[in-house]
């Protein structure tokens, strides 16, 4: 551990990541003042991995729904326990290795910069070149520099920001980051994205049905989000829900619905979603090229069905006073 990141401490969250939380584990082991790792549940050898090499385990328990909100607050308050003047903590998902330099960076632009609460880089995929899924994670991702509304699971946040806000919101099932993001930013503080690579990723999508799941946690974390701080006056996700509800319910069920009594040109609706997908289309091929972006537009508006279905099983779920789930993908 080098001088510069005595007051940095780590928290790696995990749910059955195996070798990859091994990988995870290496790339930071020494490097830091306190690493802690925090295990939902895993029935793999990750607890294993994380005692041998000397790292501090959390395992929670069925007592709340697994989230990984939940499992960031349960890593940050334990790094306080086990050094209260720790001053910055670096949040990474179990899947994900960080890259070479990327600790002091961070580091570096947090103490240069004391209005900013949190700061991001680049996350990579490690095999997008294994299933069109991976290829849209790695897309996704590559987001622009400067200041922005969030940050994602990997980011390294100042202790005081955190302490600020309460942290994580635990109940949520995804999207917790931008939440705590929108939290910290009605506090006046700023996230910022850098231009450094800051972790290599491992989405492991190679099914169709594990893409449909990711999007449809999505759509529930959007609505959620939007119920929570919808009516506040930046709107917090009302916008993309919305967006979602008109492309993935409203406009199929008119062009459907319709079908009979005027003779199926009700049908010529469709049209506008090729019309949509060349809009994205157009906006990121000189971005990403033209493979890239096809592929992105596509599922972006495809991606509005699986929404849909998130947002509406939030709505239920709220309705009947049931408890949030945790949807995975993996």
């Amino acid at each position: 551990m080098t001088s510069d990141l005595s007051k940095l401490g780590l928290v790696a969250i995990g749910r059955n990541e195996g070798d990859r939380l091994r990988q995870c584990l290496d790339a930071i082991v020494g490097k830091v003042a306190c690493v802690v790792y925090v295990d939902s549940g895993s029935v793999d050898n990750s607890i294993e991995l994380a005692k041998q090499r000397g790292i501090d385990v959390v395992e929670l328990d069925l007592s709340q729904p697994f989230t990984a909100a939940r499992a960031r607050n349960a890593g940050w308050v334990r790094l306080m326990e086990l050094d209260s003047t720790l001053e910055y903590v670096q949040f990474v998902d179990g899947d994900c290795e960080i890259a070479a330099g990327w600790l002091e960076t961070a580091r570096s632009t947090l103490q240069g910069r004391p209005e900013v609460a949190a700061v991001c880089g680049r996350r990579r995929e490690r095999f997008p070149e294994r299933s069109p899924y991976n290829r849209l994670c790695d897309l996704e991702w590559n987001t622009p520099i400067g200041e922005t509304l969030a940050c994602g699971g990997d980011a390294m946040m100042r202790v005081a920001a955190l302490k600020q806000v309460g942290g994580f919101a635990p109940h949520l099932i995804a999207g917790e980051e931008p939440e705590l993001c929108y939290r910290l930013r009605q506090q006046g503080w700023k996230v910022l994205r850098i231009d450094a690579d800051m972790t290599l990723h491992d989405a492991a999508m190679v099914h169709f049905r594990q893409w449909w799941q990711r999007a449809l946690r999505a759509g529930h974390a959007c609505a959620q989000g939007a119920w929570l701080h919808g009516r506040e006056p930046e709107r917090y996700c009302v916008k993309e829900c919305r967006s979602i509800l008109l492309w993935g319910a409203i406009v199929p069920t008119v062009a459907l619905g319709l079908a009979w009594p005027t003779r199926g040109l009700s049908l010529a609706i469709a049209l506008v979603y090729p019309l949509m997908i060349y809009k994205v289309f157009r906006f990121k091929r000189s971005q990403c090229g033209r493979r890239n972006a096809l592929l992105y537009a596509v599922a972006c508006i495809a991606g509005k069905f699986p929404n849909v279905f998130g947002v509406l099983s939030f709505h239920r779920n709220r309705l009947l006073g049931r408890g949030y789930c945790l949807v995975e993908y993996k």
